[in-house]
């Protein structure tokens, strides 16, 4: 059984994030989207917020599951038994900052390997981030967010 780990804030899930988990579906069983929790970031939504964002968007998808973590990656991969680690990456930014976490990630553990997937040339300029201070300066998102995901 193949099972991946995509971790992240996720705050919120975009169109992106999806567009990442729909695609790699085809090469997992099992794919656990794995919510960081981190006590030095503030996040706009609450954890279980966003747990429900990504259960509503993936609701029909059986390979799918949501957790949440605060150990290493590695760890959290180790304790669901999964080999492999799911990335995104939008541009050379994100590859430059993902490059020195792989390459410490396999350090820790070997037999865990990071998979990259290209965004979607239609995501690539949506990061949550940006996602956030539009709507924190009251924009509309929807068209950044998955249409499963209510506010």
């Amino acid at each position: 059984m193949k099972i991946a780990v995509f971790p992240g804030s996720f705050d919120p899930i975009t169109k992106g994030h999806e567009s990442i988990v729909n695609r790699a579906c085809t090469l997992f069983d099992t794919i656990y989207i794995a919510i960081g929790i981190n006590a030095n970031k503030s996040n706009l939504f609450s954890l279980d917020k966003r747990t429900k964002f990504i259960e509503d968007t993936f609701k029909k998808n059986p390979k799918i599951k949501v957790v949440s973590y605060q150990e290493l990656t590695v760890k959290l991969c180790q304790e669901l038994g999964a080999k492999f680690i799911l990335r995104g990456l939008r541009n050379t930014s994100d590859l430059n900052y993902e490059f020195p976490i792989s390459h410490a990630n396999r350090l820790l553990d070997p037999s865990i390997e990071t998979v990259f997937f290209i965004t979607d040339p239609g995501f690539s300029a949506i990061n949550s981030s940006i996602v956030r201070d539009i709507y924190k300066h009251g924009g509309d998102i929807k068209a950044f967010i998955p249409d499963a995901v209510e506010l």
